[in-house]
């Protein structure tokens, strides 16, 4: 017997969603940073945003030659040190053919250290669909983006020692959303952490203050970077990396925080990523995000389906802009990196295409870019598609997107699992998506025509569904189900998904 649809989530009511997408790697942003006469140069100056691949370093979608080096104090100093997920700055100039030169390369951890107050997500299926935690008082949240090394979202737990890049979230505590993971020996003479100071707790006579309750005590030594003593201050965001001794973290050195890494650099030109701190603004068409304000103009491009008034705080984005002589940004281009849709199951190998980058799990053609990132937690390796070229179990998350073909994935992430040696048919997928079609027993999602007439739906369930995306709402889907026989998808169980 099939299972019953379940549905006590509730119908997303809202506009049709808008489109979130992933900038191509040769599209080209508009005004100034685009100048083809100069051999297609489309910006100069800093890109600031996670690793994506290797074979040089790809960042925003840019494949950047670099020499091999990477500028760090926190034990890297070469490119095949650097893993996926890690937020680099580099300097240099990008291309419209998606490749760039980088002059430098820098890299900085946001946190390092032990994992305490560890809480969780799950979906409906049970399955973790985010964790919660802190290293020594300060608040991160990691989710199915996150991209982990040596250990997984699944296994993270109290007392773990890791390493962390990722953003600030505008949040109220200081959380961080946290970008990558990865497990490391412990050893608390070597920690870090980022926050701001909390206010009333300077003390410049005794040398210490606290960020978010973790009391920071330093010498006059610590401040060897930009920082001064004299430039602390309350609700300053600052980063101290040092010692845990009895609570305290001794500090060796302290210096700016994260928002040092989007300030003007060699060019006027600036691409980078993150969550956005404030809604947007439509009486000076602006919003704040990693420490910047960025102005949209008229000649603003905005992703598929994406608006001014679309920008909220939290979500994630990548702006390529111009600064100002202010300092702030004007944007040329401004894209969703949040992932929307995914699907699970067994890869369809008769279906990779490296001229495309494309392939099919359950139906769903799968795109990638050069800002994927493939992971696979039991390898060290740097996995690129040829490495999918059996009948893996993966996990895709990313970004629905329509096109004069059809409908495609385009993958934010691949997790690659174990082989499977199961026959092709049946086999079981999962896939979550928006409803965009309803013909008879058969509903579209993700480009699949999925037979729904064996699920059992309660009295009422069905034709809410039905009647809710024939008012134009916005109706996402999760679906279990089955190939049977090659080519032929059935619905097994049904799930209305949240908002969030």
């Amino acid at each position: 017997m099939f299972r019953a649809v379940t549905l006590h989530r509730m119908l997303k009511l809202a506009a049709a969603p808008i489109a979130l997408g992933v900038l191509s790697a040769c599209g080209g942003g508009g005004g100034g940073g685009v100048d083809v006469a100069d051999g297609g140069i489309r910006g100069t100056g800093s890109s600031v945003g996670p690793v994506s691949g290797f074979g040089s370093v790809f960042v925003n979608g840019v494949k950047f030659e670099t020499d091999g080096r990477v500028s760090s104090d926190d034990g890297i100093e070469r490119e095949d040190q650097l893993q996926e997920g890690m937020i680099l700055r580099i300097e240099g100039e990008w291309r419209v053919d998606g490749r760039g030169n980088a002059e430098s390369v820098e890299y900085d951890d946001t946190f390092r250290g032990r994992v305490d107050n560890r809480t969780q997500t799950l979906d409906a299926d049970g399955m973790v669909e985010s964790v919660q935690f802190t290293i020594y008082e300060q608040a991160v949240v990691a989710d199915q983006q996150t991209v982990f090394k040596d250990i997984a979202l699944e296994t993270l737990a109290d007392g773990a020692f890791v390493r962390i890049s990722g953003w600030r979230e505008p949040d109220p505590n200081g959380r961080y959303r946290a970008s990558h993971i990865g497990l490391m020996t412990q050893d608390e003479t070597n920690v870090e952490i980022e926050g701001r100071i909390d206010e009333g707790s300077l003390q410049l006579n005794l040398n210490q203050f606290s960020i978010n309750g973790q009391l920071v005590s330093y010498t006059d030594s610590a401040f060897a970077g930009s920082l001064t003593e004299a430039d602390l201050a309350d609700l300053l965001l600052v980063e101290a990396e040092g010692t845990i001794s009895n609570g305290v973290l001794i500090a060796r050195e302290i210096d700016e925080g994260e928002t040092r890494r989007y300030r003007r650099g060699s060019g006027n030109d600036i691409e980078f990523s993150g969550p956005v701190s404030t809604d947007y603004n439509a009486s000076d068409r602006s919003f704040h995000i990693n420490g910047l304000i960025v102005f949209v103009d008229d000649n603003t491009e905005f992703d598929d389906g994406l608006s001014a008034s679309d920008l909220t705080a939290g979500m994630l984005i990548q702006v390529e802009g111009d600064f100002q002589d202010n300092g702030s940004v004007l944007a040329e281009e401004i894209e969703a990196r949040e992932g929307n849709a995914s699907v699970d199951g067994v890869l369809d190998v008769n279906t990779l295409n490296f001229n495309d980058q494309t392939f099919r799990v359950g139906g769903v053609l799968v795109q990638l870019t050069p800002r994927t990132i493939i992971t696979d937690d039991d390898s060290d390796l740097r996995l690129k598609l040829a490495d999918l070229n059996g009948s893996y179990q993966v996990e895709v998350e990313g970004i629905e997107r329509q096109s004069g073909s059809g409908v495609t994935l385009e993958a934010v992430k691949i997790e690659r699992n174990e082989e499977d040696t199961t026959p092709a048919s049946p086999r079981k997928y999962e896939l979550e998506g928006q409803l965009s079609d309803i013909e008879d027993s058969f509903y579209t999602i993700l480009g699949v025509r999925i037979d729904i007439s064996l699920v059992d739906f309660d009295d009422g369930e069905r034709s809410s569904i039905e009647s809710a995306f024939s008012q134009g709402a916005s109706v996402s889907l999760e679906i279990d189900y089955v190939e049977s026989p090659p080519g032929v998808y059935v619905a097994d169980e049904i799930e209305l998904e949240s908002e969030d």
